[in-house]
């Protein structure tokens, strides 16, 4: 049901998925007058995203835009919050409809997963752009708190360790003493509500959580597996994080899994 995307260069894969992303936010506007979309904050969105924004056929003003996880306690304008992340790179660039932010700041965070959730039942998501983390999250949904039949919408979840390295090794804090240890998150049911999932993983220290996605069990302790079980999903890969795959890149590969 997953189909795997290889190319030479991230760049190119960023160019390949906005085109995809681009191709379904049409498709599904010819039958509605508006689509909802979350987006993951990852520097491993950055290529996709620089695409998204220039393609001219998109008409953003007909899409309603939330993200799908946020660090609990962070600054406001703590350029590590995911809100913030996305303000700079998307979220403030185009003329979107409406755009739905998770208050990590909240006095209640339980009070905020429920208001978040509400928008999301208001807002039934369409299409959802993703990455895959180290340890094999989608979202927040670490090992550990990961589950296919969450029966909520967002929650607040402690993140692992290995979650919490991966944001200092990326350079997006300094130790991992600044790392806040909790989060809100959309779970993995609300993101397999969309129609489709378009996910986005390019870079070498993917390679081995990209080998598990595709060749462990289908379980919570690599969350990305159900990937594999959802129909309308493609993962787009570069040379690197594929590096562990038997497929070879070819100039625009695609390869069904």
């Amino acid at each position: 049901m997953l189909e795997v995307r290889i190319f030479p260069h991230r760049e190119d894969m960023g160019r390949e998925a906005a085109g995809n992303v681009s191709d379904a936010i049409q498709k599904m506007l010819e039958k509605r007058n508006e689509i909802n979309m979350i987006f993951a904050a990852a520097p491993s969105q950055s290529d996709f995203m620089k695409e998204l924004i220039n393609d001219k056929r998109i008409q953003w003003e007909k899409i309603n835009a939330f993200h799908m996880d946020e660090y609990i306690g962070l600054d406001e304008d703590a350029p590590q919050g995911f809100g913030n992340f996305l303000r700079e790179r998307l979220f403030s660039r185009v003329p979107f409809k409406s755009v739905h932010y998770i208050n990590g700041r909240a006095k209640d965070p339980l009070a905020e997963c429920e208001r978040y959730a509400g928008l999301l039942t208001r807002y039934p998501v369409d299409i959802v752009c993703l990455g895959i983390g180290e340890n094999g999250h989608i979202a927040f949904n670490d090992p550990p708190v990961a589950d296919f039949n969450d029966p909520k919408l967002v929650k607040v979840v402690e993140l692992d360790t290995a979650c919490r390295q991966q944001q200092v090794n990326e350079n997006l804090f300094d130790d991992i003493d600044q790392v806040p240890t909790h989060a809100i998150t959309v779970t993995i049911p609300a993101l397999l509500k969309a129609k489709y999932l378009f996910c986005m993983v390019p870079a070498e220290n993917k390679a081995e959580a990209v080998y598990h996605t595709l060749n462990d069990e289908i379980s919570e302790e690599c969350p990305a597996t159900v990937l594999r079980t959802k129909e309308g999903t493609i993962l787009y890969l570069d040379k690197e994080s594929a590096s562990l795959l038997d497929q070879k890149p070819a100039h625009t590969a695609s390869a069904a899994h």
